[in-house]
Protein backbone atom coordinates (compact mmCIF):
# COMPACT_ATOMS: atom_id res chain seq x y z
CA UNK A 1 0.00 0.00 0.00
CA UNK A 2 1.17 3.65 -1.27
CA UNK A 3 1.28 5.42 1.79
CA UNK A 4 2.75 8.99 3.16
CA UNK A 5 4.94 9.84 5.61
CA UNK A 6 2.40 11.22 8.18
CA UNK A 7 0.31 8.00 7.31
CA UNK A 8 3.05 5.32 7.49
CA UNK A 9 3.87 6.68 11.08
CA UNK A 10 0.28 6.55 11.62
CA UNK A 11 -0.07 2.81 10.60
CA UNK A 12 2.75 1.81 12.07
CA UNK A 13 2.42 3.11 15.69
CA UNK A 14 -0.94 1.74 15.29
CA UNK A 15 0.07 -1.84 14.69
CA UNK A 16 2.82 -1.57 17.34
CA UNK A 17 -0.26 -0.87 19.90
CA UNK A 18 -1.91 -3.79 18.82
CA UNK A 19 1.19 -6.24 18.77
CA UNK A 20 1.44 -4.88 22.56
CA UNK A 21 -2.07 -5.77 23.09
CA UNK A 22 -2.31 -8.90 21.83
CA UNK A 23 -4.71 -7.90 19.11
CA UNK A 24 -2.46 -9.26 16.62
CA UNK A 25 0.87 -11.10 16.28
CA UNK A 26 4.47 -10.49 15.74
CA UNK A 27 4.39 -12.05 12.47
CA UNK A 28 1.11 -10.16 11.66
CA UNK A 29 3.05 -7.37 12.15
CA UNK A 30 5.54 -7.82 10.27
CA UNK A 31 3.66 -9.01 7.37
CA UNK A 32 1.48 -6.02 7.52
CA UNK A 33 4.18 -3.22 7.83
CA UNK A 34 5.89 -4.84 4.97
CA UNK A 35 3.12 -3.84 3.06
CA UNK A 36 3.92 -0.29 3.47
CA UNK A 37 5.29 1.71 0.94
CA UNK A 38 6.38 5.49 1.24
CA UNK A 39 5.44 8.08 -1.52
CA UNK A 40 8.81 10.08 -1.47
CA UNK A 41 6.22 12.79 -2.61
CA UNK A 42 2.86 13.39 -2.88
CA UNK A 43 2.10 13.97 -6.54
CA UNK A 44 -1.75 13.68 -5.85
CA UNK A 45 -1.69 16.60 -3.58
CA UNK A 46 0.97 18.92 -6.09
CA UNK A 47 -1.76 17.90 -8.70
CA UNK A 48 -4.78 18.92 -7.01
CA UNK A 49 -3.24 22.47 -6.11
CA UNK A 50 -1.92 22.86 -9.65
CA UNK A 51 -5.05 22.33 -11.01
CA UNK A 52 -6.87 24.79 -8.32
CA UNK A 53 -4.06 27.69 -8.77
CA UNK A 54 -4.92 27.17 -12.91
CA UNK A 55 -8.55 27.40 -12.12
CA UNK A 56 -8.11 30.55 -9.82
CA UNK A 57 -5.69 32.29 -12.78
CA UNK A 58 -8.61 31.51 -15.35
CA UNK A 59 -11.02 33.35 -12.80
CA UNK A 60 -8.93 36.00 -12.10
CA UNK A 61 -8.15 36.31 -16.26
CA UNK A 62 -11.99 36.62 -16.98
CA UNK A 63 -12.61 39.20 -14.02
CA UNK A 64 -9.59 41.23 -15.57
CA UNK A 65 -10.76 40.83 -18.90
CA UNK A 66 -14.42 42.08 -17.72
CA UNK A 67 -12.70 45.12 -15.24
CA UNK A 68 -11.32 46.39 -18.96
CA UNK A 69 -14.39 47.96 -20.80
CA UNK A 70 -12.20 48.66 -23.81
CA UNK A 71 -10.96 45.09 -24.52
CA UNK A 72 -14.42 43.77 -23.46
CA UNK A 73 -16.06 46.23 -25.86
CA UNK A 74 -13.20 45.24 -28.88
CA UNK A 75 -14.28 41.50 -28.19
CA UNK A 76 -17.85 42.22 -28.00
CA UNK A 77 -17.93 44.32 -31.65
CA UNK A 78 -16.00 41.22 -33.52
CA UNK A 79 -19.26 39.46 -32.54
CA UNK A 80 -21.64 42.38 -32.81
CA UNK A 81 -22.96 41.26 -36.57
CA UNK A 82 -24.95 38.34 -34.80
CA UNK A 83 -26.33 37.72 -31.42
CA UNK A 84 -26.50 33.97 -32.57
CA UNK A 85 -22.82 33.92 -32.81
CA UNK A 86 -22.22 35.77 -29.36
CA UNK A 87 -24.34 32.27 -27.81
CA UNK A 88 -23.78 30.04 -29.66
CA UNK A 89 -19.72 29.94 -29.84
CA UNK A 90 -19.72 29.82 -25.87
CA UNK A 91 -22.53 27.16 -26.06
CA UNK A 92 -20.57 24.77 -28.47
CA UNK A 93 -17.36 25.47 -26.20
CA UNK A 94 -19.69 24.50 -23.60
CA UNK A 95 -20.75 21.09 -25.21
CA UNK A 96 -17.49 20.53 -26.01
CA UNK A 97 -16.06 21.10 -22.53
CA UNK A 98 -18.91 19.06 -20.73
CA UNK A 99 -18.81 16.22 -23.25
CA UNK A 100 -14.81 15.95 -23.19
CA UNK A 101 -15.04 15.74 -19.41
CA UNK A 102 -17.95 13.02 -19.08
CA UNK A 103 -15.72 10.83 -21.92
CA UNK A 104 -12.50 11.00 -19.16
CA UNK A 105 -14.36 10.26 -16.60
CA UNK A 106 -16.06 7.43 -17.63
CA UNK A 107 -12.76 5.85 -19.46
CA UNK A 108 -10.22 7.70 -17.58
CA UNK A 109 -11.15 8.06 -14.36
CA UNK A 110 -7.96 8.01 -12.41
CA UNK A 111 -7.38 11.98 -14.72
CA UNK A 112 -9.86 13.43 -11.44
CA UNK A 113 -8.44 17.04 -10.86
CA UNK A 114 -8.10 16.99 -14.60
CA UNK A 115 -11.62 16.39 -15.10
CA UNK A 116 -12.84 18.92 -12.43
CA UNK A 117 -10.72 21.15 -14.56
CA UNK A 118 -12.36 20.49 -18.11
CA UNK A 119 -16.01 20.29 -16.63
CA UNK A 120 -15.29 23.69 -15.28
CA UNK A 121 -14.59 25.23 -18.34
CA UNK A 122 -17.48 24.18 -19.08
CA UNK A 123 -19.62 26.11 -16.74
CA UNK A 124 -17.63 29.33 -17.34
CA UNK A 125 -18.31 28.91 -21.17
CA UNK A 126 -21.93 28.09 -20.20
CA UNK A 127 -21.80 30.95 -17.88
CA UNK A 128 -21.06 33.57 -21.00
CA UNK A 129 -23.61 31.79 -23.32
CA UNK A 130 -25.94 32.51 -20.23
CA UNK A 131 -25.04 35.60 -20.44
CA UNK A 132 -25.84 36.87 -23.43
CA UNK A 133 -29.33 35.38 -23.64
CA UNK A 134 -30.17 37.60 -21.24
CA UNK A 135 -28.47 40.23 -23.09
CA UNK A 136 -30.81 39.61 -25.96
CA UNK A 137 -33.65 39.03 -24.31
CA UNK A 138 -33.31 41.91 -21.73
CA UNK A 139 -36.62 43.91 -21.72
CA UNK A 140 -35.33 46.65 -18.50
CA UNK A 141 -37.50 44.33 -16.27
CA UNK A 142 -34.66 44.04 -13.92
CA UNK A 143 -35.27 40.57 -13.90
CA UNK A 144 -32.10 38.39 -13.47
CA UNK A 145 -33.31 35.50 -11.35
CA UNK A 146 -34.55 33.28 -14.16
CA UNK A 147 -30.99 33.20 -15.98
CA UNK A 148 -29.49 31.83 -12.53
CA UNK A 149 -32.50 29.34 -12.57
CA UNK A 150 -31.32 28.37 -16.06
CA UNK A 151 -27.62 27.83 -14.97
CA UNK A 152 -28.40 26.07 -11.26
CA UNK A 153 -31.00 23.26 -13.96
CA UNK A 154 -27.96 23.26 -16.18
CA UNK A 155 -25.23 22.71 -13.68
CA UNK A 156 -27.55 20.65 -11.46
CA UNK A 157 -28.11 17.80 -14.07
CA UNK A 158 -24.27 18.22 -14.85
CA UNK A 159 -22.95 17.82 -11.73
CA UNK A 160 -25.56 15.07 -10.51
CA UNK A 161 -24.89 12.66 -13.10
CA UNK A 162 -21.44 13.55 -13.79
CA UNK A 163 -21.01 13.53 -9.95
CA UNK A 164 -18.58 16.55 -10.04
CA UNK A 165 -18.21 18.28 -6.63
CA UNK A 166 -17.17 21.46 -8.30
CA UNK A 167 -20.21 21.90 -11.12
CA UNK A 168 -22.54 20.78 -8.21
CA UNK A 169 -21.06 23.68 -6.39
CA UNK A 170 -21.67 26.15 -9.20
CA UNK A 171 -25.33 24.51 -9.01
CA UNK A 172 -25.63 25.72 -5.45
CA UNK A 173 -24.26 29.32 -5.57
CA UNK A 174 -26.33 30.04 -9.11
CA UNK A 175 -29.52 28.53 -6.61
CA UNK A 176 -28.42 31.02 -4.38
CA UNK A 177 -28.31 33.59 -6.68
CA UNK A 178 -31.68 33.11 -8.03
CA UNK A 179 -33.07 32.94 -5.01
CA UNK A 180 -31.58 36.37 -3.77
CA UNK A 181 -32.27 37.64 -7.03
CA UNK A 182 -35.95 36.51 -7.17
CA UNK A 183 -37.00 37.90 -3.44
CA UNK A 184 -34.88 41.13 -4.57
CA UNK A 185 -36.93 41.36 -7.83
CA UNK A 186 -40.44 40.72 -6.16
CA UNK A 187 -39.65 43.03 -3.56
CA UNK A 188 -38.87 45.86 -6.04
CA UNK A 189 -35.26 45.79 -5.21
CA UNK A 190 -36.32 47.05 -1.91
CA UNK A 191 -34.94 46.16 1.78
CA UNK A 192 -37.45 43.92 3.04
CA UNK A 193 -39.22 40.92 1.22
CA UNK A 194 -42.11 39.24 3.57
CA UNK A 195 -40.68 42.03 6.44
CA UNK A 196 -37.14 39.67 5.92
CA UNK A 197 -33.91 41.48 5.08
CA UNK A 198 -30.99 39.58 2.54
CA UNK A 199 -29.47 37.77 5.67
CA UNK A 200 -32.39 36.55 7.21
CA UNK A 201 -33.42 35.19 3.82
CA UNK A 202 -30.39 33.25 3.38
CA UNK A 203 -30.84 31.87 7.11
CA UNK A 204 -33.74 30.24 5.73
CA UNK A 205 -31.83 29.00 2.20
CA UNK A 206 -29.20 27.74 4.51
CA UNK A 207 -31.70 25.58 6.88
CA UNK A 208 -33.55 24.52 4.05
CA UNK A 209 -30.36 23.39 2.38
CA UNK A 210 -29.35 21.60 5.45
CA UNK A 211 -32.15 20.03 5.48
CA UNK A 212 -32.48 18.86 2.10
CA UNK A 213 -29.10 17.81 2.14
CA UNK A 214 -29.40 15.55 5.57
CA UNK A 215 -32.94 14.14 4.03
CA UNK A 216 -31.25 13.29 0.27
CA UNK A 217 -27.94 12.14 2.34
CA UNK A 218 -28.22 8.41 0.87
CA UNK A 219 -28.18 9.93 -2.67
CA UNK A 220 -25.97 12.65 -2.52
CA UNK A 221 -23.36 10.04 -0.41
CA UNK A 222 -23.81 7.88 -4.14
CA UNK A 223 -23.04 10.48 -6.15
CA UNK A 224 -20.47 12.17 -4.14
CA UNK A 225 -21.80 15.26 -3.69
CA UNK A 226 -22.77 15.18 0.26
CA UNK A 227 -19.74 17.30 1.39
CA UNK A 228 -20.35 20.35 -0.89
CA UNK A 229 -23.70 20.25 -0.08
CA UNK A 230 -23.63 20.70 3.50
CA UNK A 231 -20.38 22.52 3.58
CA UNK A 232 -22.70 25.49 1.12
CA UNK A 233 -25.84 24.74 3.31
CA UNK A 234 -23.60 25.51 6.66
CA UNK A 235 -21.62 28.60 5.10
CA UNK A 236 -24.91 30.17 4.25
CA UNK A 237 -26.42 29.93 7.40
CA UNK A 238 -23.73 31.06 9.59
CA UNK A 239 -22.45 33.72 7.70
CA UNK A 240 -26.01 34.88 7.63
CA UNK A 241 -26.39 34.38 11.42
CA UNK A 242 -23.30 36.78 11.50
CA UNK A 243 -24.36 39.08 9.57
CA UNK A 244 -27.50 39.51 11.56
CA UNK A 245 -25.87 39.65 14.88
CA UNK A 246 -24.12 43.07 13.30
CA UNK A 247 -26.96 44.38 11.82
CA UNK A 248 -30.31 42.73 12.61
CA UNK A 249 -33.04 43.09 10.75
CA UNK A 250 -32.39 46.95 9.87
CA UNK A 251 -31.54 48.83 6.54
CA UNK A 252 -28.54 50.38 6.69
CA UNK A 253 -30.35 53.84 6.65
CA UNK A 254 -32.10 52.52 10.37
CA UNK A 255 -28.81 50.81 11.65
CA UNK A 256 -27.13 53.61 12.97
CA UNK A 257 -29.40 54.37 15.50
CA UNK A 258 -30.32 51.26 16.36
CA UNK A 259 -28.90 50.26 19.78
CA UNK A 260 -26.65 47.26 20.70
CA UNK A 261 -29.35 45.69 23.24
CA UNK A 262 -31.80 45.71 19.88
CA UNK A 263 -29.30 43.34 18.07
CA UNK A 264 -28.81 41.26 21.33
CA UNK A 265 -30.68 38.35 21.02
CA UNK A 266 -29.60 38.20 17.28
CA UNK A 267 -26.33 37.32 18.64
CA UNK A 268 -27.97 34.96 21.04
CA UNK A 269 -29.35 33.36 18.37
CA UNK A 270 -25.80 33.16 16.81
CA UNK A 271 -24.33 31.66 19.70
CA UNK A 272 -27.10 29.20 20.04
CA UNK A 273 -26.85 27.69 16.57
CA UNK A 274 -22.83 27.61 17.22
CA UNK A 275 -23.44 25.57 20.03
CA UNK A 276 -26.05 23.51 18.81
CA UNK A 277 -23.89 22.54 15.41
CA UNK A 278 -21.19 21.70 18.30
CA UNK A 279 -23.39 19.53 20.28
CA UNK A 280 -24.11 17.75 17.02
CA UNK A 281 -21.35 17.26 15.75
CA UNK A 282 -19.59 15.72 19.38
CA UNK A 283 -22.71 13.49 19.56
CA UNK A 284 -22.66 12.23 16.01
CA UNK A 285 -18.52 12.57 15.78
CA UNK A 286 -18.83 14.76 12.79
CA UNK A 287 -15.93 16.70 12.67
CA UNK A 288 -17.31 19.41 10.34
CA UNK A 289 -19.90 20.51 12.54
CA UNK A 290 -17.88 20.51 15.10
CA UNK A 291 -14.98 23.21 13.40
CA UNK A 292 -17.98 25.18 11.89
CA UNK A 293 -19.92 25.47 15.41
CA UNK A 294 -16.61 26.12 17.50
CA UNK A 295 -14.72 28.74 14.46
CA UNK A 296 -18.29 30.90 14.22
CA UNK A 297 -18.57 30.84 17.78
CA UNK A 298 -15.23 32.13 18.69
CA UNK A 299 -16.28 34.66 15.67
CA UNK A 300 -19.33 35.63 17.64
CA UNK A 301 -17.26 36.26 20.48
CA UNK A 302 -14.55 38.37 19.19
CA UNK A 303 -17.50 40.42 17.04
CA UNK A 304 -18.82 41.09 20.42
CA UNK A 305 -16.09 41.92 22.11
CA UNK A 306 -15.35 44.51 19.27
CA UNK A 307 -18.64 45.56 19.52
CA UNK A 308 -18.95 46.67 23.17
CA UNK A 309 -15.19 47.26 24.10
CA UNK A 310 -13.77 49.15 21.10
CA UNK A 311 -15.33 52.52 21.97
CA UNK A 312 -14.93 52.03 25.98
CA UNK A 313 -11.70 51.06 27.07
CA UNK A 314 -8.32 52.42 25.65
CA UNK A 315 -7.05 50.98 22.71
CA UNK A 316 -3.87 49.94 24.49
CA UNK A 317 -6.07 48.05 27.09
CA UNK A 318 -8.04 46.42 24.38
CA UNK A 319 -5.47 45.09 22.33
CA UNK A 320 -3.59 43.80 25.31
CA UNK A 321 -6.97 41.68 26.51
CA UNK A 322 -7.43 40.88 22.81
CA UNK A 323 -3.46 39.81 22.18
CA UNK A 324 -3.70 37.64 25.74
CA UNK A 325 -7.21 35.78 24.69
CA UNK A 326 -5.37 34.75 21.69
CA UNK A 327 -2.70 33.42 23.07
CA UNK A 328 -4.94 30.95 25.41
CA UNK A 329 -6.30 29.49 22.52
CA UNK A 330 -3.39 29.02 21.10
CA UNK A 331 -1.69 27.63 24.36
CA UNK A 332 -5.24 24.86 24.72
CA UNK A 333 -4.42 23.99 20.97
CA UNK A 334 -0.87 23.58 21.64
CA UNK A 335 -1.79 21.25 25.31
CA UNK A 336 -4.43 19.09 22.77
CA UNK A 337 -1.39 18.73 19.78
CA UNK A 338 0.86 17.36 22.90
CA UNK A 339 -1.35 15.13 24.54
CA UNK A 340 -2.97 13.55 20.97
CA UNK A 341 1.64 12.68 20.14
CA UNK A 342 2.38 11.21 23.74
CA UNK A 343 -1.25 9.25 23.28
CA UNK A 344 -0.01 7.89 19.81
CA UNK A 345 3.45 7.96 20.84
CA UNK A 346 2.89 5.51 23.91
Amino acid sequence: MRVTRKQEKIIRQALAQWQQERAITTEDHQRLAGTLTRVVFDWRRLSQYAFWTALACIVIAFGSLFSDSDLLAQILAWFAFSSVARIGLPLILAIMFFGWGFTRQHQEKQWHYSTEAILFLGVLSSAIALWQIGVMLDNGSGNIAPLFLAGSVLYGLIGYFGRSGLVWLFFLLSLANAFGAETGYMSGWGAYWLGMNYPIRFIFFGAGLLLLCFLLQPVLIKRHLFTVSKVMGLTCLFIALWIMSIFGNYDIDNWYDTSRLALLPWALLFALASGVCIGIGLKTDDSMLRRFGITFLAINLYTRYFEYFWDGLHKVVFFLVLAASLALIGRYAEKIWHLGEREMSE
